[in-house]
């Protein structure tokens, strides 16, 4: 999902293997993008594991996380900023409370679409 405060900015799924960023739109906004698209939200559906990476270390402390730090994307029921992220103790963080520049990937999607690509297999009949 894309925050209700990136609907004016074009959006796609997050992809496979690809490297985001947190980002703040021309709106004030913070939310992911790609490297090689930072006009375009990336939105991430909820429950959807998310890596990040190059936490600096002011966050990191007040945080309680390490450089890298495993989360889950989340949403709020209400308020004008609803996207974040839940930390593994199950405390929840606003993408807003991010600093722009902390780089996120979704290990899961490749995951998946190994599983996908599996399934659709036949399998070998001697």
């Amino acid at each position: 999902m894309c925050d209700y405060s990136l609907e004016m900015y074009g959006s796609r799924p997050a992809r496979e293997g690809e490297l985001y960023t947190t980002t703040r739109f021309p709106s004030g906004s913070i939310g992911f993008a790609s490297a090689g698209d930072p006009r375009t939200a990336v939105c991430m559906q909820c429950d959807t594991k998310v890596m990040l990476t190059d936490i600096p270390a002011a966050l990191q402390t007040a945080l309680r996380v390490g450089a890298e730090a495993e989360t889950t994307f989340a949403q709020r029921e209400a308020g004008l900023y609803r996207d974040g992220l839940r930390l593994a103790d199950g405390r929840f963080v606003s993408l807003q409370d991010l600093q722009p520049g902390i780089h996120a990937y979704v290990p899961a999607l490749l995951e998946r679409d190994a599983l996908k690509g599996l399934a659709k297999t036949p399998e070998a009949v001697d």
